[in-house]
């Protein structure tokens, strides 16, 4: 075991997941052993397209496909590789060049016993940071070196010239040498002292817990203002009770040293504005990430969570039987950072589940939005992905193909042997029966039912991957809007700190005043369209918000995916995958159509009959309908209208059938499905009710113009038809 987990910690770029359920000491119960019954192996494929071409053991799932036509068709052309990708569009074939290898454990659940649910219930969410980055180590090292060497010098000048009789009285330009030696130490060292407050000031907020979960988000990202400001304010108190203090100068030097003094000012006042900008930048991007995406972020977690513990051994049949207490799961992530570090995160998923959004802090946000963007949707287990483990490959879910493999693996863990679907039993093997009552709706057809079928199970994995990568590149796209929002904000403080030095430095007289406000006068009318254009997008973006990356929408008559979102552009793409840019600001003045929020869609079918259909048939027509949408809970709601639009032409109804569907068109693949099968049924309701649209009957008359007489079998059977 220790020779795996060390070749696992080796590997790079891994995601690794465990469920926390039982004590652990239950796993080294040697009665454990016997619990686990070996399953048969039997041959088999998830779809016709899938074969294996090796038999797998008595204890391994089947490998995974390596036909030969998939093999074949890895391989990319070059020319293909230097076309622009959409993220939404994935090739033929899962792309595995310079994947990673993803490892896999599982570890026990942790006991519920003594859980406090009042002022710790936000807890949730808690993260060790493994590794620093090599380079900023070795920067920071650097630096710290440089600090504490022209400490120590510093101090032994100080100690020296306090005890030494020769450096006693003697002084540099008007000033002893132990006051330059102060001096030097607080410029040079001050980042020194300062950083010690500032790790003095988190150690105390994090030994507060209450305050910890408010405030210590916004601790972190001021940390390096807050610091910058101390350090300049002991750096100002310092050169003006010691050196601009007591000494008699000639007035030259008195000029220089008010320069001097103004110019230390003027950076206090800057690090002060810049504190003010950051905080601003982390309260908007806090606020923004938990109004728009906790409720996703909760969701697409629970469902890692599902698919991690349905591909994992039984525990709760396994703590059943050993007697250990059923617990609520949690989720541990060894994420992969910049360079080579990685943090390890853990999410206790039934805090998680209870949490409000109006309850979350910004450090809580900030974790689940770590966890999110660092780690893609997986089955991390050792039952299912020993065989990935032996072949090196990556077993995070990356397209469409692995979700449904996935599905398979699950149902074939979860579901009794040899059995087409997965009850309620099969699940309380592996969850808990509060989790078992929120899981069965997610699964088409369970509710009603209360079996979980395989295409079900798919469909729900699947979705589950696309609303995961829709939710990871949504939130990429913000951060690099909030990162672009920031250096917009950069720009005008530097500016703001720039104008602010030049009036106390005195330079800012009223020629030069008069000269920096034409040069903004040009600017203003060479940008100022511009300018209005990139606050009306920050507008758009964080305030109207009216889509995220993923969602469906219409757009001047137009469907279309959002494909990508910047700050003053964003991307779409239309059916045929092709792009899309719309300034943000044009779109901030058109009405747009999103499909995601929608909630459940109606949908219309219109269609004709003949005037003369009875009424009775009619009547039997609408109970057709009713029973066909009735039989399709899953697909239609109950409720719809079979009406009468008019009659046209003293010949033929027009009718029109309102139906409800039971999912909005962001899949809209699966609402054409949906309709098609319904126009199809309405087909063969008209042919069994003998429903047909037939024209009047019109009078045709002939009209001879030739010159001779009527040619005689024409005579004869206009005589006949008289």
């Amino acid at each position: 075991m220790d020779s795996q987990r060390k070749s696992m910690e080796k590997k790079h770029g891994e995601v690794v997941l465990n469920i926390a359920g039982e004590d652990q000491t239950t796993t080294n119960d040697p009665n454990l052993g016997s619990l686990e019954e070996p399953t048969p192996h039997k041959p088999h494929c998830p779809s016709p397209e899938i074969s294996t071409n090796s038999s797998p053991s008595a204890r391994k799932p089947p490998k995974p496909p390596q036909s030969e036509s998939l093999l074949r068709r890895r391989s990319i052309p070059t020319s293909a590789l230097g076309r622009p990708n959409s993220r939404f569009v994935e090739r033929t074939v899962p792309s595995q060049l310079g994947a990673d290898p993803v490892s896999v454990s599982s570890t026990p659940r942790a006991p519920r016993e003594g859980e406090e649910e009042d002022d710790d219930e936000e807890e949730i969410f808690s993260k060790e940071h493994l590794h620093e980055h090599p380079a900023r180590r070795r920067r920071f090292k650097l630096r710290t070196l440089l600090e504490w060497a022209i400490l120590v010098l510093s101090v032994s000048c100080l100690v020296a010239s306090l005890v030494v009789d020769r450096l006693q009285g003697y002084a540099i330009w008007g000033l002893e040498i132990w006051k330059w030696c102060l001096m030097v130490a607080v410029t040079c060292c001050g980042h020194l002292f300062t950083r010690w407050l500032i790790n003095l000031l988190v150690f105390m907020i994090e030994r507060n817990f209450l305050l910890k979960k408010k405030v210590l988000y916004f601790v972190y990202g001021l940390k390096k203002s807050v610091q910058v400001f101390l350090w300049l304010t002991l750096v100002l108190l310092s050169w003006l009770l010691i050196f601009n203090r007591g000494v008699s100068r000639s007035e030259r030097a008195r000029d220089v040293l008010g320069y001097v003094s103004r110019l230390l000012i003027s950076m206090l006042i800057g690090s002060v504005i810049w504190l003010v900008k950051t905080l601003l930048v982390k309260m908007l991007a806090s606020t923004f990430h938990m109004n728009k995406y906790f409720d996703r972020i909760q969701v697409s977690i629970f469902h890692q969570y599902l698919l991690q513990t349905l591909s994992g051994p039984p525990l709760m049949e396994l703590a059943e039987k050993v007697g250990a207490a059923r617990s609520s799961g949690q989720l541990s992530f060894t994420a992969k950072g910049k360079g080579t570090g990685k943090d390890k995160e853990v999410i206790d998923i039934a805090k998680l589940h209870k949490m409000k959004q109006g309850k979350v802090s910004a450090w809580t946000m900030k974790g689940l939005i770590n966890v999110i963007g660092t780690s893609g949707l997986s089955t991390l287990s050792n039952t299912i992905d020993e065989t990935f483990q032996e072949t090196g490959e990556h077993k995070e879910i990356t397209n469409e193909l692995d979700a449904k493999i996935a599905a398979y693996r699950i149902f074939k863990n979860v579901a009794k042997p040899g059995c087409k679907y997965i009850d309620a039993e099969d699940l309380l093997r592996f969850l808990s029966k509060e989790e078992v009552e929120y899981v069965v709706p997610l699964f088409e057809g369970a509710l009603e039912t209360g079996k979980i079928k395989k295409s079900a199970l798919r469909n729900c994995v699947v979705k589950a991957y696309l609303d995961r990568k829709a939710l990871a590149h949504s939130l990429n796209d913000t951060k690099t809007a909030v990162k672009q929002l920031h250096r917009l904000a950069t720009a005008i403080v530097v500016v703001a700190i720039l104008i602010i030095t030049l009036i106390l430095l005195g330079i800012a007289t009223t020629q030069v005043l008069v000269f920096i406000s034409s040069q903004f006068l040009l600017v203003a009318f060479m940008f100022g369209n511009t300018c209005k254009m990139a606050f009306e997008a920050i507008i758009f973006v964080f305030v109207m918000h009216p889509f995220d990356v993923g969602d469906r929408c219409v757009v001047d008559g137009i469907q279309m995916t959002v494909e990508e979102m910047n700050i003053l552009t964003t991307v779409f793409l239309k059916f045929d995958n092709e792009k899309i840019y719309y300034p943000n600001s044009v779109l901030s003045t058109k009405p747009i159509s999103n499909f995601y929020r929608s909630p459940d869609m109606s949908d219309a079918v219109e269609f004709s009959v003949h005037l003369s259909t009875s009424g009775e048939t009619i009547g039997a027509l609408k109970e057709r309908i009713k029973r066909y949408l009735e039989s399709k809970p899953n697909h239609w709601h109950p409720n719809h209208s079979v009406v009468v639009k008019g009659i046209v032409n003293v010949n033929k109804l027009d009718m029109a059938l309102y139906v409800n569907h039971t999912m909005n068109f962001q899949n809209v693949g699966e609402k054409n499905s949906r309709r098609s099968e319904l126009v199809l049924e309405l087909k063969k309701i008209f042919e069994d009710l003998s429903i047909q649209y037939r024209l009047l009957p019109q009078e045709v008359r002939f009209s001879y113009t030739g010159s001779g007489s009527l040619p005689v079998a024409i005579s004869n059977r206009s005589i006949q038809d008289d």
